[in-house]
């Protein structure tokens, strides 16, 4: 191999193989109850809701429906693994540190079976589970392991006679409620900054897709964390995210979701102890391409924004302003560089495309096509549903889209790319920032200057240049206006996580 790990010319090298799905049997599924201070517990209501697989419509498996009062239980382990002298507060830093680490091999070992979950209850293929998926969860626990013993305040100067300093504490019991699109990473995104902070966890898992969750609870077990540190709940929004929300014993909650849920959630916590909030929310996504950038490069990363599981992303490249010079070369190439996702069974390594997460989902996505159709979009590439009675969509195209059409300001959250035209440099920033979102945006143009100027100026947490989804575990991610509030990941997720004391000491005489 040449050094830049491309292979050298002649030779010959086999390719290693990609890895296969691991074939699941129902009965192989062992946990689906809550797991509550490190225990398996039935529904204190006798109820359970079954879990479906998107590509065949068939039904998995049964899961135990939480409530208000298996929340009440969750809390009631968190809050006592919290306490004062507990094992779990009297653990070291490096100690949390290690069992992150812990957890993160035992994901490395159950690795396949996680993906295979994931792509069952998803619909999402299976390589994008194993490599994304997986590969990001690791990450995300092996990172966040590594700040648990490097949290720590400062000492300042101080007028007159005293000393101050600075100490980070845990904020207390997180609530936590994560959505359906990425379950396994979601989970870790919420419980790695959490328990690198010290604090203990409450999850609500998304009630179409709780397998992966409930899975990691074995293993969360199995490196020995203390009872109460995590606590899984699946359920409904309405009760069991609702008794979260409203839980006057939960310190902060973190929402990953649509907006209209998260300004409940915010509601909930207001009216009942003012607890911090959270909030990763909608997106309706911006890309500016200018005539000087690499085009091929544009319409590939972009489309990879656009189709990316299926469209159910929040940083969805649902908006592309493109230069009106390039305009129609740019529309051409994306049409037949669409024409290469293969769409079929998640579970075949060769998939690219799976099926929208459920019925609703499926018919919210048609319904925003035929508007686009309706108010006079030009529909390029696809438009449809592939085959009778199943939930997958075309990779759908739209050109000549106007900014009042409803594709071109509704969160899709499917599978659809939206293609206008801009003059001016101008132009195209006030309009990527005319939206009630502002989670991310890029920009593709091959002057930085431009590129630099042009960041500055959009409304959004997050700005990728001449590249799409380029999401790392070091980076901070979160949006404005209403796509929420706070960050997750990299250093600035730890602030969401911790309260900060200051300690004031009086000297007895100054030297």
């Amino acid at each position: 191999m040449a050094q830049n790990g491309t292979a050298e010319i002649g030779a010959t090298e086999e390719k290693p193989a990609l890895p296969l799905p691991r074939p699941v049997t129902v009965q192989e599924i062992r946990h689906t109850k809550m797991f509550i201070d490190n225990e398996w517990r039935t529904s204190s209501r006798g109820r359970t809701f079954p879990t479906f697989n998107p590509a065949t419509g068939v039904k998995i498996c049964d899961v135990q429906e939480a409530d208000k009062e298996d929340v009440d239980q969750a809390v009631a382990a968190a809050r006592a693994a919290q306490q004062r002298g507990s094992p779990w507060r009297r653990m070291d830093s490096s100690s949390r540190g290690r069992l992150l680490h812990r957890l993160a091999d035992l994901l490395e070992r159950d690795r396949l079976l996680l993906a295979t979950l994931e792509t069952l209850d998803t619909g999402k293929p299976f390589l994008q589970s194993f490599f994304v998926d997986l590969e990001g969860s690791i990450k995300t626990l092996r990172y966040y392991a590594g700040w648990a013993d490097k949290i720590h305040g400062k000492s300042m100067p101080i007028d007159e006679s005293f000393m101050c300093i600075t100490k980070h504490e845990p904020v207390g019991v997180c609530g936590a409620i994560i959505p359906w699109n990425f379950p396994l990473l979601m989970f870790m995104w919420k419980i790695a900054p959490a328990l690198s902070c010290g604090n203990t966890v409450v999850i609500k898992p998304a009630e179409q897709t709780p397998l992966t969750a409930l899975h990691v609870g074995s293993l969360i077990k199995e490196a020995e964390f203390p009872p109460g540190v995590v606590n899984i709940v699946p359920g409904f929004g309405s009760t069991a995210g609702a008794a979260i929300a409203s839980h006057k014993d939960i310190d902060k909650v973190a929402f990953t979701g649509s907006t209209e849920v998260g300004q409940l959630i915010t509601e909930a916590a207001a009216k009942s102890n003012l607890k911090r909030v959270t909030l990763e929310l909608g997106g309706k996504n911006p890309c500016i391409v200018f005539a000087d950038c690499d085009l091929q490069t544009a319409v590939e990363e972009i489309q990879k924004g656009a189709f990316y599981n299926q469209g159910q992303c929040c940083t969805a490249a649902s908006r592309v302003f493109v230069e009106e010079t390039i305009y129609e070369e740019f529309v051409h190439r994306s049409i037949e560089n669409a024409k290469k996702i293969v769409i079929g069974d998640p579970l075949d390594p060769q998939t690219s495309h799976g099926p929208q997460i459920d019925q609703q989902q499926f018919d919210k996505i048609m319904d925003l096509i035929e508007s686009g159709k309706k108010e006079g979009a030009r529909l390029e590439y696809g438009g449809g549903a592939v085959g009778e009675k199943s939930l997958f969509i075309q990779p759908t195209i739209f050109s000549s889209v106007k900014d009042h059409m409803r594709i071109a300001s509704e969160e899709i959250f499917g599978p659809v790319q939206c293609i206008f035209s801009f003059k001016s440099q101008m132009e195209a920033i006030q309009r990527a920032n005319s939206s009630q979102y502002g989670l991310v945006s890029a920009v593709f143009t091959a002057s930085m200057d431009r590129a630099l100027s042009v960041s500055a100026a959009l409304e959004t947490g997050t700005v990728w240049i001449n590249c799409y989804n380029a999401l790392h575990t070091q980076t901070p991610f979160g949006g404005y206006k209403m796509s929420g509030n706070g960050r997750e990941l990299g250093e600035y997720a730890l602030a969401e996580y911790s309260e900060v004391k200051t300690v004031t000491i009086k000297l007895s005489e100054t030297i």
